[in-house]
């Protein structure tokens, strides 16, 4: 593989830029050596050892292919310039290298996992750009704008500093609105051995109630069983799970199953959101040190799945405008419900137009992996780093398709800049939005 080509640009941030201000090389050297030898092990040195700089990782990733194939950009390339440079210098490495290492783990890379899928030797690339990232952390060098998320999720156990009464009073608001629709709908609280927990993300009270709404709707349509908590735990969240922070990660997830746990549910129904399922099914009840979660847990997409199998919504209309579909990340090649979202969008939609390449092959967000939520200095670098998720809904849209059903919201965030960055004109709705529109009510 070639040498990576130099980026230009200087992004000024002010978590980077103060938290590298405090570095010294011997506190480089220090948490370095503690995080290789305490919470790396033969996983770490398999992936490093074994790859052989093939570079077929790179047309896999869409930050490359955007940046006009730089090969500092390629999965192997930003691995190159980053751990494999920590490892030969056994971490004698200066603060302005932590600093270019941070912005490569934190900003151009979403930890989507595609590139894994090339790797003639399944290297998770993923894993090796969080170990970077648990480094950084642990040196205090994180974007400032995703450091103060997780701030709020350590203070107030939700993402969006919702306050205690401010999260049961949308709730009562949100049943109240909903009334005024279907009388007796009610949003069941702390209601114990309910079939369902339902939880959701903090951004959905503080900036999408009537995500909550439609929620309590087809929940209602359905006849389910169904409770949401009064307590912190109701956010599914998790920021931390991105700085870093594997602390406060763990934290985050027990607050939420012991919610689920103290109210005796049979289950927890997750909203659509795909990082949030990432921390709770796989990665925060493993720092816990669950193999599997105390609890079930479905993502949104299996529960609509489930209710429309067993014929417990009926459609009224279907959506008349041509359709594409775009497959989350976390939850289609992390968890495979790329037929189920299918389903559904064919219950509730006339026509479905696929993005090519579709299912485990679509291109990510470039929201994904906490890189929407380093804020407004990485912005343009973020959205002119996937001309490729782009060109996939331009193609898309020559074929018919108005509308975008994305089931996740930071899919949600990342697709909205790009379609409004590039001129695209489409409608982008969740899948949620589409099952209310069309459901018999």
């Amino acid at each position: 593989m070639a040498e990576p080509a130099l980026k230009t640009g200087e992004i000024f941030d002010e978590g980077l830029d103060k938290g590298i201000a405090k570095l010294t090389p011997e506190k480089i050297e220090q948490v370095v050596s503690s995080v290789l030898a305490n919470e790396t092990g033969a996983r770490l040195r398999v992936y490093t050892d074994t790859c052989v700089h093939c570079g077929l990782c790179s047309e896999a990733c869409h930050f490359y292919l955007s940046n006009d194939n730089n090969p500092a950009f390629s999965p192997a390339g930003k691995v190159k310039q980053t751990l494999w440079e920590i490892l030969k210098k056994k971490g004698r490495v200066s603060p302005e290298f932590i600093k270019h290492a941070a912005e490569i783990a934190y900003t151009e890379c979403n930890l989507c996992r595609r590139c894994s899928m090339y790797c003639p030797f399944g290297i998770d690339i993923a894993y090796l750009m969080l170990v970077i990232r648990r480094i950084c952390h642990k040196l205090g060098v994180t974007p400032q704008y995703i450091q103060t998320t997780a701030h709020s999720h350590a203070a107030t156990l939700n993402q969006m500093w919702v306050k205690d009464d401010e999260w049961i009073d949308t709730l009562m608001w949100q049943e109240e609105e909903a009334q005024d629709e279907i009388s007796d709908l009610r949003i069941p609280l702390e209601k114990e051995g309910a079939d369902v927990f339902y939880s959701v993300i903090g951004p959905e009270p503080k900036f999408r109630a009537q995500l909550i709404y439609q929620a309590a709707v087809i929940m209602n349509g359905a006849g389910v069983d169904w409770t949401m908590p009064a307590t912190p735990g109701w956010d599914n969240s998790d920021m931390c799970m991105y700085t870093g922070d594997n602390e406060v990660m763990g934290r985050l997830k027990r607050a939420h199953f012991e919610a689920a746990m103290r109210l005796k549910v049979k289950r927890i129904v997750m909203g659509e959101c795909g990082h949030a399922f990432r921390s709770v099914y796989d990665m925060g009840n493993r720092w816990l040190t669950w193999k599997m979660p105390p609890i079930p847990v479905i993502h949104a997409l299996e529960f609509y799945h489930d209710i429309f199998k067993e014929g417990k919504i009926k459609i009224a209309r279907k959506y008349d405008q041509p359709v594409t579909l775009h497959d989350p990340c976390n939850v289609v090649r992390g968890r495979g419900l790329h037929e189920m979202s299918r389903y559904v969008v064919n219950q509730t939609c006339e026509k479905l137009i696929e993005m090519e390449p579709n299912r485990e092959h679509n291109f990510c967000c470039s929201a994904g992996g906490g890189v929407i939520n380093c804020g407004p200095p990485f912005k343009n670098k973020r959205v002119e780093g996937n001309r490729t998720k782009a060109e996939q809904l331009f193609v898309a849209k020559a074929k018919g398709a108005k509308t975008v059903i994305a089931p996740c919201h930071n899919c949600h965030g990342g697709l909205e800049d790009i379609i409004h960055h590039y001129g695209l004109n489409m409608e982008l709705k969740f899948l949620g939005d589409i099952i209310y529109e069309c459901m018999e009510k």
